[in-house]
Protein backbone atom coordinates (compact mmCIF):
# COMPACT_ATOMS: atom_id res chain seq x y z
CA UNK A 1 0.00 0.00 0.00
CA UNK A 2 3.40 2.60 0.79
CA UNK A 3 4.47 2.09 -2.65
CA UNK A 4 0.97 2.59 -4.06
CA UNK A 5 0.75 5.51 -2.89
CA UNK A 6 4.34 6.33 -3.80
CA UNK A 7 3.72 5.70 -7.35
CA UNK A 8 0.35 7.89 -7.55
CA UNK A 9 2.01 10.43 -5.83
CA UNK A 10 4.86 10.30 -8.64
CA UNK A 11 2.99 9.96 -11.76
CA UNK A 12 0.54 13.09 -10.63
CA UNK A 13 3.34 15.16 -10.06
CA UNK A 14 4.97 14.25 -13.17
CA UNK A 15 1.22 14.99 -15.29
CA UNK A 16 0.69 18.07 -13.33
CA UNK A 17 4.31 19.44 -14.11
CA UNK A 18 3.83 18.82 -17.75
CA UNK A 19 0.79 20.52 -17.53
CA UNK A 20 2.85 23.70 -16.74
CA UNK A 21 5.51 23.26 -18.40
CA UNK A 22 5.92 26.21 -21.07
CA UNK A 23 6.38 25.41 -24.69
CA UNK A 24 6.82 27.34 -27.55
CA UNK A 25 4.96 26.57 -30.96
CA UNK A 26 6.83 24.95 -34.07
CA UNK A 27 7.57 27.32 -36.85
CA UNK A 28 8.27 26.92 -40.20
CA UNK A 29 11.87 28.12 -41.48
CA UNK A 30 13.26 29.41 -44.89
CA UNK A 31 13.14 27.09 -46.96
CA UNK A 32 17.00 24.76 -46.36
CA UNK A 33 19.64 25.10 -48.77
CA UNK A 34 21.30 26.92 -51.45
CA UNK A 35 21.09 25.81 -54.92
CA UNK A 36 22.03 26.21 -58.90
CA UNK A 37 19.55 25.88 -61.17
CA UNK A 38 18.80 26.52 -65.30
CA UNK A 39 14.98 27.29 -67.01
CA UNK A 40 13.68 29.67 -69.42
CA UNK A 41 13.37 33.36 -69.07
CA UNK A 42 10.68 35.97 -71.19
CA UNK A 43 11.56 39.52 -71.15
CA UNK A 44 8.29 41.46 -71.78
CA UNK A 45 9.01 45.24 -72.45
CA UNK A 46 11.44 45.60 -75.29
CA UNK A 47 9.40 43.16 -77.25
CA UNK A 48 8.67 39.44 -76.25
CA UNK A 49 12.23 38.22 -76.13
CA UNK A 50 12.72 34.58 -74.95
CA UNK A 51 16.48 32.99 -73.38
CA UNK A 52 17.36 31.54 -70.46
CA UNK A 53 18.65 32.24 -66.90
CA UNK A 54 21.30 30.29 -65.42
CA UNK A 55 20.63 31.17 -60.85
CA UNK A 56 21.88 30.61 -57.73
CA UNK A 57 21.35 31.31 -54.36
CA UNK A 58 23.58 31.32 -51.29
CA UNK A 59 21.18 30.68 -47.93
CA UNK A 60 22.95 31.71 -45.09
CA UNK A 61 21.92 29.68 -42.45
CA UNK A 62 21.48 32.22 -39.23
CA UNK A 63 18.96 35.05 -40.77
CA UNK A 64 16.38 34.88 -43.46
CA UNK A 65 18.55 36.81 -46.00
CA UNK A 66 20.22 34.74 -49.27
CA UNK A 67 22.69 36.18 -51.82
CA UNK A 68 21.05 35.49 -55.21
CA UNK A 69 22.46 36.26 -59.04
CA UNK A 70 20.86 34.91 -62.00
CA UNK A 71 22.56 35.07 -65.33
CA UNK A 72 19.69 35.82 -68.30
CA UNK A 73 20.73 35.20 -71.92
CA UNK A 74 18.58 36.66 -75.15
CA UNK A 75 19.99 39.13 -77.32
CA UNK A 76 22.01 40.26 -75.06
CA UNK A 77 23.59 38.75 -71.85
CA UNK A 78 22.76 40.53 -68.15
CA UNK A 79 23.94 39.69 -64.64
CA UNK A 80 21.53 40.18 -61.61
CA UNK A 81 23.08 39.97 -58.24
CA UNK A 82 20.77 40.45 -55.27
CA UNK A 83 20.35 39.98 -51.70
CA UNK A 84 16.53 38.72 -50.88
CA UNK A 85 14.67 38.92 -47.50
CA UNK A 86 13.05 35.09 -47.35
CA UNK A 87 9.67 34.65 -45.85
CA UNK A 88 8.56 30.69 -44.90
CA UNK A 89 4.79 29.99 -46.16
CA UNK A 90 5.41 26.80 -45.25
CA UNK A 91 8.27 23.79 -44.63
CA UNK A 92 8.97 23.46 -48.28
CA UNK A 93 8.39 26.84 -49.37
CA UNK A 94 9.22 30.54 -49.24
CA UNK A 95 8.82 33.54 -50.87
CA UNK A 96 11.34 36.50 -51.25
CA UNK A 97 11.75 39.74 -52.42
CA UNK A 98 15.39 40.86 -53.72
CA UNK A 99 16.99 44.13 -54.27
CA UNK A 100 20.22 44.43 -56.29
CA UNK A 101 21.21 45.52 -59.60
CA UNK A 102 21.19 44.86 -63.36
CA UNK A 103 24.31 44.69 -65.19
CA UNK A 104 23.98 44.67 -68.98
CA UNK A 105 26.25 46.13 -71.50
CA UNK A 106 25.84 46.10 -75.17
CA UNK A 107 23.37 48.29 -78.41
CA UNK A 108 21.23 44.94 -77.93
CA UNK A 109 19.13 44.61 -75.02
CA UNK A 110 18.57 41.70 -72.87
CA UNK A 111 15.80 40.43 -71.24
CA UNK A 112 15.96 43.21 -68.61
CA UNK A 113 18.04 46.24 -70.72
CA UNK A 114 20.81 47.05 -71.62
CA UNK A 115 22.43 49.39 -68.66
CA UNK A 116 23.52 49.02 -65.35
CA UNK A 117 20.05 49.95 -63.02
CA UNK A 118 18.55 49.03 -60.02
CA UNK A 119 16.48 45.86 -59.74
CA UNK A 120 13.39 44.75 -57.52
CA UNK A 121 13.22 40.61 -57.93
CA UNK A 122 10.05 39.48 -56.12
CA UNK A 123 10.00 35.70 -55.85
CA UNK A 124 9.27 32.27 -54.84
CA UNK A 125 11.17 28.90 -54.36
CA UNK A 126 9.90 25.63 -53.67
CA UNK A 127 11.84 22.22 -52.79
CA UNK A 128 10.54 19.14 -53.50
CA UNK A 129 9.98 16.62 -50.24
CA UNK A 130 12.74 14.36 -49.91
CA UNK A 131 14.83 15.54 -52.64
CA UNK A 132 17.40 18.12 -53.51
CA UNK A 133 15.42 19.50 -55.64
CA UNK A 134 13.97 23.17 -56.10
CA UNK A 135 11.93 24.78 -58.06
CA UNK A 136 12.03 28.29 -58.34
CA UNK A 137 10.03 31.49 -60.31
CA UNK A 138 10.54 35.00 -59.67
CA UNK A 139 10.28 38.85 -62.17
CA UNK A 140 13.04 41.33 -62.38
CA UNK A 141 12.15 44.91 -62.19
CA UNK A 142 14.62 47.21 -63.68
CA UNK A 143 14.46 50.65 -63.25
CA UNK A 144 15.66 52.95 -66.02
CA UNK A 145 17.02 50.32 -67.69
CA UNK A 146 17.60 51.09 -71.36
CA UNK A 147 20.66 53.68 -72.57
CA UNK A 148 18.49 54.89 -75.36
CA UNK A 149 14.92 56.00 -73.84
CA UNK A 150 15.09 55.15 -69.72
CA UNK A 151 12.20 52.98 -69.02
CA UNK A 152 11.30 49.77 -67.13
CA UNK A 153 11.56 46.39 -68.08
CA UNK A 154 10.19 43.57 -66.69
CA UNK A 155 11.03 39.91 -67.22
CA UNK A 156 9.86 36.68 -65.90
CA UNK A 157 11.80 33.32 -65.29
CA UNK A 158 11.62 30.08 -63.30
CA UNK A 159 13.59 26.88 -63.47
CA UNK A 160 14.63 23.72 -61.90
CA UNK A 161 18.11 23.76 -59.39
CA UNK A 162 20.26 21.23 -57.30
CA UNK A 163 20.39 22.12 -53.66
CA UNK A 164 23.51 21.72 -52.27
Amino acid sequence: MKYQNFLTATICAGFVSSLTMTTQPAAAQVAYGSYVGVGPTVGVTDGVQVGGVVAARYRLLKAPVSFRAQALVGRNTAVVPTVSYDLPLNWQTDAYLGAGLVLASGDESSPVGNKISFALQPGVDYVVPNSNTVIFGNAIIAFDAYRDRGGTALSVQGGVGLRF
